[in-house]
């Protein structure tokens, strides 16, 4: 599987997040609605004007394994002080970060890396997760219905 390892300084995020259940895979169907309300309501528009070099940016954090839940924010770098009062900040802490293309139609190549990832990946490597949040990265400007959409996997990691 095709990955390259980065260590990135902490930075700062605006956007919306929603909670959702991890059962039956609930998440990626909650995902998916949330992004298709942020691009029909305008927020992804909005967004973009202050995205920095990565782009748009899903973070799945504040994973839950008692209560089955994750929060699920889309965001981009703060490039701003000044966003609209519902959006929130966060920090992503410094990491090394495993990182996994993904080429293909959303959600369903993003859905297949992080399958890979968990089952094939970490399995094979001398990485763990480390302690943080998980990012999905959309860098293209392109069309993610398209069979050649470019996205990213990034997952902190630790040596064994």
């Amino acid at each position: 599987m095709e990955y390259k390892i980065m260590e990135k300084e902490a930075f700062q995020v605006i956007g919306k997040g929603i909670q959702t259940s991890t059962v039956n895979g609930e998440n990626n169907r909650n995902i998916t609605t949330f992004w298709n309300e942020s691009n029909g309501n305008g927020f992804s528009v909005a967004l973009a004007k202050n995205c920095g070099p990565l782009g748009l940016i899903g973070v799945c954090m504040d994973f839950d394994p008692l209560q089955e839940s994750m929060t699920y924010f889309i965001c981009a770098e703060k490039q701003t002080e000044i966003y609209p009062t519902e959006w929130q900040e966060l920090e992503i802490s410094k990491a090394t970060w495993a990182i996994f293309p993904v080429k293909g139609s959303m959600p369903v190549a993003m859905v297949k890396v992080w399958e890979r990832i968990f089952s094939e990946w970490f399995p094979s490597t001398g990485y763990e997760h480390a302690d943080g949040p998980e990012l999905e990265v959309y860098l293209s400007d392109g069309d993610p219905n398209s069979d050649d959409y470019y996205s990213e996997v990034w997952i902190p990691i630790v040596k064994k």
